[in-house]
């Protein structure tokens, strides 16, 4: 299994508060902004006498909530197309384990979050990279770059969108253009859409759930975490409408019996957060990724994708090695005892050597700490040696 690029340095950081530092992070996507009130006052008034086994498959309560908060996206989908996971994260383990075998391949445009490196690890599969440049904003590489890589171990195709690392947005064309490959070729399309809400600048999202035609083909990766600054609740789901892939999908579940079930309760909660909540959260993201984007374009050689969702860019260093550089910042670099924690970018690859002088930065931060981090980022490549 590899290495988490944005855990790894947390030794560094913790050696760096015990000297006294003071550490911005902006390397892990862990929202400062307030879960919603009524989902952990929903804990806190429950009248369970036994915290028991929900069923494998989640509760129906909850699903049927699901369905309905999809059914305002514009995603027409029933209750027993969704399973309910721990977290995202075990709906892909899910979705792997139930559209592929060992030796198979899925093809992922990177840079992508680095953990579907591990996740295809652990299941055996074959992680085949797509690249998208940083001087294309990370758009979708072109069609024929994807088949060029199908090969009969070719199982399914992954995107995040909007994405993580890159805050990239696909377009409805775009999502059209994955739709016809993976029937021509009878793949797959797995959609790792947990930042849904999070969309700017007056685009859209749209979902592999809205195209017509992809019944037998589309598979969604969902999560409260982001949604709602619930990232401890570990609550998620993998949606589809092939039966195949949900009754296969729902063995997994069983084995590992039953999803947690407070959390679910917090999660069904937390569908009724009103609109007013997102328009706030949506409205702070863009002040801050203006205000990032506005900051670090005055700084010489840097490199900026700008993002259109989630709350992720990837920044192009005049450095040749990323990871040594955050690890110089936490250990020896500091202004006034405050430094920055980054994510260097290139564990979100999966082509050695690529992305070594990129760094992800997360803007869940407010914008005045946004600008210290920044100031300290620019004051450190004057003085930094490769």
């Amino acid at each position: 299994m590899p290495q988490s690029p944005i855990r790894k340095l947390v030794p560094y950081a913790e050696a760096a508060y015990k000297k006294g530092k003071t550490v911005y992070h902006l390397n892990i996507g862990q929202p400062d902004i307030k879960t919603p009130v009524v989902a952990l006052d929903a804990v806190k008034v429950h009248s369970l006498d036994i915290l028991a086994y929900t069923r494998s498959e989640g509760s129906d309560a909850y699903r049927e909530k699901i369905a309905a908060y999809y059914a305002k996206h514009d995603i027409i989908v029933d209750k027993s197309d969704i399973i309910v996971t721990t977290g995202g994260s075990e709906a892909l383990l899910f979705a792997f384990g139930s559209t592929m075998d060992t030796g198979d391949e899925v093809i992922i445009p990177e840079p992508f979050y680095a953990n579907y490196n591990g996740f295809s690890i652990s299941s055996g599969v074959n992680v085949v990279p797509v690249i998208s440049k940083i001087d294309d904003n990370f758009a979708l590489p072109p069609i024929e770059e994807f088949e060029k890589l199908i090969t009969p171990k070719t199982k399914a195709i992954l995107i995040c969108n909007p994405g993580n690392p890159t805050g990239y947005l696909y377009s409805k064309e775009e999502i059209k253009k994955l739709a016809e490959i993976v029937k021509k070729h009878n793949l797959f399309l797995i959609a790792d859409e947990v930042y849904r809400e999070f969309v700017y600048d007056g685009e859209e999202h749209y979902s592999i759930l809205q195209e017509p035609g992809l019944e037998d083909y589309a598979i969604v990766i969902d999560s409260v975490s982001k949604r709602y600054s619930m990232c401890g609740a570990r609550i998620g789901c993998i949606v589809s409408k092939n039966k195949e892939v949900i009754a296969t999908a729902l063995k997994f579940a069983q084995a590992r019996l039953s999803p947690p079930t407070l959390a679910q309760i917090a999660s069904e909660a937390a569908l009724d957060t009103p609109q007013q909540y997102f328009d706030d959260v949506i409205s702070e993201y863009v002040s801050r990724r203006n205000t990032l984007i506005e900051e670090l374009e005055k700084i010489d050689g840097v490199k900026i994708g700008k993002p259109k969702g989630a709350f992720y860019c990837i920044v192009e260093l005049p450095v040749k090695n990323s990871d040594d550089f955050a690890q110089w910042l936490l250990e020896e670099f500091d202004i006034n005892g405050e430094t920055i924690m980054v994510a260097p970018a290139g564990g979100f690859y999966s082509t050695p050597g690529v992305g070594l002088n990129q760094i992800r930065i997360a803007y869940v931060l407010n914008k005045e700490s946004l600008i210290k981090a920044v100031h300290i980022l620019k004051e450190a490549l004057k003085v930094y040696k490769d």
